[in-house]
């Protein structure tokens, strides 16, 4: 005799409610749930008696509240896979009481005689448990799956063709947190399930993860497994494998797999082999074999990354080699290989911090030249190495260049150059360029007016000056009126002023 619906629905899963937060200090007493208990009789809880997480109290969810939620969104009498999946992923999800209670309700399912879960139940529910991290579930999903095929398999004549998918999701899922025995086992039980090969992809999930938990050993044993499966490796295969011998200094091995890479009919490297090998080659300071890797790229037609410039460039940087990595920077850059997007601010901080400020500034015109924008860090960084040099034309006409490319810098960096060129008696080029500065969105501050208004007044500039101080009234950067009247006192007898300068600097 067929057994009613609600007596195959199990009771909530007793091993999911979470331990209490503490001991109760007389067995004899009964703790109740604060849903169960009188509202008004909560008291604050003291540092002995903790009121439960809401965990705990959902696990204490009455089943036959369970009963009717599932009898108000789901006929037990007949139900399909795409009725159940429905109420799984629009009802059941959604609802904070019973949500935890999916896999019992997908247990309760398979055991209704007219049901039968077809590829999508199976694929939602093992993305979930795989999504919340319930592992040990996971592995009964896959084991009723395999034992219960679904129905389009033809009874197990053919395999299902989401089957395939399905199992790369639960694998990656193994391999993302290291259950990679786990991993194996799904992966063992797919090859048996499906028809054909399994994809290449699900050998680079695998290698990835033994790689990724440094199981080197394991990584390989698999790629020779695909050998003997017949299954052809891919660009992805090689990187892999090529960034394990690196990471584990390995280089002979990883030249090795990079030549039998090119061995491989139709497998090409591409930018990531490269990168990898090159970063491991810099890493030990084999800094002619990394270079003799970027060369190799460019006969083989693989174009430069930015991560490519960045792995070569810093690395000859870190060694102290920065006029070499200058000159092979200018080199790449004339051959037109210097990706868009490259930022040369390493190089620049590293020229200005030997002193090299025109070779910094070939390098950021050469950029330029192929516009390709250096960054505002990179600019201002080079401004200032030039202005600490003596070189001031040559930082007021980067400056200008950079406005005028809507490049705006720090204010910072704006106002010292303003102050070098004062200091130099070039007040009106440093006035041009506070206007030029505003047209860009870059506004002066009161320490603005205040250096080219002290530059106006050495250099005997009294109307430039007083035009400066009106703007400074207007934009209340003048707090009281004798600022104001040192102001003009300064502009009318010159260096008078600087005996004020001090008092008048920030307004």
């Amino acid at each position: 005799m067929r057994m009613s619906w609600r007596n195959k629905l199990p009771k909530p899963n007793i091993t999911t409610k979470p331990l209490p937060l503490t001991k109760n200090p007389n067995p004899s007493e009964k703790t109740l749930s604060p849903l169960r208990q009188n509202p008004n009789s909560i008291q604050k809880p003291s540092s002995k008696t903790l009121i439960p997480l809401p965990t705990i109290s959902l696990s204490l969810t009455s089943q036959q509240h369970l009963f009717q939620f599932l009898k108000s969104h789901l006929n037990p009498s007949s139900f399909s896979p795409q009725d159940l999946l429905h109420f799984l992923k629009n009802k059941l999800h959604h609802n904070p009481r019973f949500t935890q209670f999916d896999l019992q309700i997908f247990k309760w399912a398979s055991e209704v005689d007219s049901f039968r879960h077809d590829h999508s139940t199976y694929e939602w529910m093992i993305r979930t448990l795989a999504i919340t991290d319930r592992f040990d579930d996971l592995q009964f999903v896959i084991e009723g799956m395999i034992s219960n095929p679904c129905p389009c398999s033809n009874d197990g004549i053919f395999s299902c063709p989401r089957i395939e998918n399905i199992f790369r999701f639960a694998i990656n899922s193994y391999s993302r947190v290291g259950r990679l025995d786990d991993a194996l086992i799904a992966f063992d039980k797919m090859r048996k399930s499906i028809d054909g090969k399994p994809n290449v992809i699900l050998y680079n999930i695998l290698i990835s993860g033994f790689v990724r938990f440094r199981k080197h050993g394991k990584a390989l044993e698999l790629y020779n497994q695909m050998a003997k499966d017949r299954v052809k490796p891919d660009v992805f295969t090689f990187n892999i494998l090529i960034s394990s011998y690196c990471r584990n200094s390995m280089f002979e091995s990883a030249l090795g797999m990079f030549r039998e890479m090119r061995r491989v009919k139709g497998c090409s490297p591409n930018v990531v082999t490269f990168n990898t090998l090159m970063r491991g080659l810099m890493r030990e300071r084999k800094f002619e074999e990394g270079i003799g890797i970027a060369y190799e790229m460019l006969e083989l037609g693989c174009g430069f990354s930015v991560a490519t410039c960045e792995i070569l460039l810093d690395g000859l940087i870190r060694e102290g080699r920065v006029v070499e990595a200058c000159n092979l920077f200018i080199e790449f850059s004339r051959k037109g290989v210097v990706p868009n997007g490259f930022d040369c601010i390493h190089l620049v901080e590293a020229l200005c911090g030997q002193g090299k400020v025109e070779a910094a500034l070939e390098v950021v015109n050469e950029l330029w030249g192929r516009e390709n924008f250096p960054s505002v860090v990179a600019c201002t960084t080079l401004i200032e190495g030039l202005k600490n040099s003596g070189k001031i034309d040559d930082a007021f006409e980067l400056m200008k260049r950079m406005l005028k490319e809507g490049i705006v810098p720090d204010s910072v960096t704006y106002n010292c150059l303003i102050q070098a060129l004062c200091d130099v008696g070039r007040s009106t080029d440093a006035d041009r360029l506070r206007v030029l500065a505003s047209s860009k969105g870059l506004d002066p501050d009161s320490a603005t007016y205040n250096i080219l208004v002290s530059g106006f007044s050495i250099e005997g500039k009294r109307k430039e000056g007083e035009i400066l101080v009106d703007e400074m009234l207007d934009k209340g950067f003048i707090p009281d009126i004798a600022t104001y009247n040192r102001l003009m006192e300064g502009l009318s007898n010159g260096k008078k002023f600087l005996l004020h300068k001090r008092n008048v600097i920030g307004g």
